[in-house]
């Protein structure tokens, strides 16, 4: 549509608008052409009629009064639209307009065949137009006529910008009733991320709407039940792979000592953290369960950061305002923690700053690490994904903590997100509303 009508806007919303005005103001101003045609035939029809018998009884009397009395009868014939002079009148010009033919016949019709009547017309703007002729005693009469402009009430255009006004305001709300729903499923649309809880959308309005929201609740649901199948199936074999692990870990531990035990202990390890954190990415998906709770949010974070530096690990506070807020404390200390683990693995150093955002606070762990590729930022908070380019499995990692830390910021109504920093390193901000 755009390359077939450049001219037309991007919204639908306008589209509507511009094409439903522009129609329905087409009509309106050929309706208004039409009354005008109609009104100009019809007063020149009266007009026509009026002067035909006007002239008819006007040359007649004059014809029957004596000479001496004409003079002072002239006045009283004369009208708004023509006058009637004793004499050959102004000088005038042959060819006629049409619409000076049309009143020369209507008084040719009226006058003939007592009085012949010889026409022409008198240069000026608007033209007039001459009528001569020639009583039974031989005394020149000249009709002038002055064509009337067409009338036109001083209210029409009053009334005409008030049906524009009016066209408009209904145009325009005819438009918004039509597209509101559009914009309303858009924005459904946006909010519906799996592990986020999804509000129903209102299944009143018109029939087609209603519809339409029904599927899309049904769709929501439908969504919501597969992504529950499938983590309970992680978090089921998650749990069963618990007790296998174990026995093998105490064959292992009461075995021949060695190399080869020590090898598989750390391989026993490695899986046990992997089982661990596929119970925890599960659970994470229902981290709307916890109970909300008042926070201060800066004595929250220093509690955190205190315990980190206690235990000799390098994370620091660049900016902590005083905040208090509404929200799930266990589930917020999950993902902060997984959040500067990461950090602290892949650079040694965490950073974490609150600022308070836009329609809600922002809380940014920073690090001058080796960073995320561009095209890689989303793909990494997806579970069991990892970057062997610049984060190898040599340090530890099971590629959850990153999709633990997304998922539960979506059970809790946030949203985390992934940028790289100027001059190297990764920010992980997490936006709560």
């Amino acid at each position: 549509m755009r390359a077939r009508f450049p001219g037309l806007p991007r919204s639908l919303r306008n589209r509507l608008f511009l094409i439903l005005f522009a129609g329905l103001t087409s009509t309106q101003v050929l309706a208004f052409a039409v009354m005008l045609l109609e009104r100009d035939e019809s007063a020149r029809a009266v007009m026509l009629t009026t002067l035909q018998r006007d002239v008819t009884v006007a040359v007649a009397l004059l014809d029957r009064l004596p000479p001496t009395e004409r003079p002072a009868w002239l006045p009283l014939l004369d009208r708004p639209t023509y006058r009637f002079d004793l004499g050959a009148g102004s000088p005038g010009e042959a060819p006629l307009s049409p619409r000076l033919q049309v009143i020369a016949d209507e008084i040719r019709t009226a006058l003939a065949p007592r009085f012949p009547v010889r026409f022409d017309a008198v240069p000026g703007e608007p033209p007039r137009l001459q009528g001569h002729v020639v009583l039974s005693d031989g005394t020149a009469l000249t009709l002038a006529v002055r064509p009337a402009a067409r009338p036109l009430a001083s209210w029409l255009p009053v009334a005409l910008v008030v049906q524009l006004v009016g066209l408009i305001g209904c145009v325009w709300l005819a438009v918004r009733l039509a597209v509101r729903p559009l914009t309303r499923f858009a924005e459904a649309a946006d909010r519906l991320e799996p592990g986020r809880p999804a509000d129903r959308f209102a299944e009143g309005g018109p029939e087609e709407v209603a519809r339409a929201a029904r599927a899309l609740n049904a769709m929501q649901a439908r969504i919501a039940r597969h992504l529950d199948e499938r983590v309970r199936i992680l978090a089921a074999i998650s749990h069963d792979l618990q007790t296998p692990i174990t026995r093998m870990r105490l064959r292992v531990e009461t075995g021949v000592e060695g190399p080869e035990q020590e090898r598989l202990l750390g391989d026993l390890d490695g899986i046990e953290a992997l089982v661990r954190e596929g119970i925890a990415y599960a659970r994470s998906v229902h981290g709307d369960v916890e109970p909300p709770a008042r926070l201060d949010l800066r004595a929250f974070i220093e509690s955190l950061v205190f315990d980190y530096q206690d235990t000799g690990r390098d994370v620091a506070i660049s900016c902590l305002p005083d905040v208090t807020m509404a929200t799930r404390p266990q589930a917020l200390r999950r993902i902060l923690t997984n959040l500067i683990d990461n950090a602290l693995r892949y650079a040694g150093r965490a950073e974490l700053r609150v600022e308070c955002a836009e329609g809600g606070i922002a809380i940014s762990v920073l690090d001058r690490g080796p960073g995320i590729p561009a095209d890689k930022l989303d793909a990494v908070l997806l579970p069991f994904i990892r970057l062997e380019e610049s984060r190898s499995r040599d340090t530890g990692g099971t590629g959850l903590g990153l999709a633990i830390a997304a998922q539960l910021a979506a059970a809790i109504g946030g949203r985390l997100t992934l940028a790289n920093r100027d001059g190297g390193g990764l920010q992980a901000t997490v936006t709560l509303t």
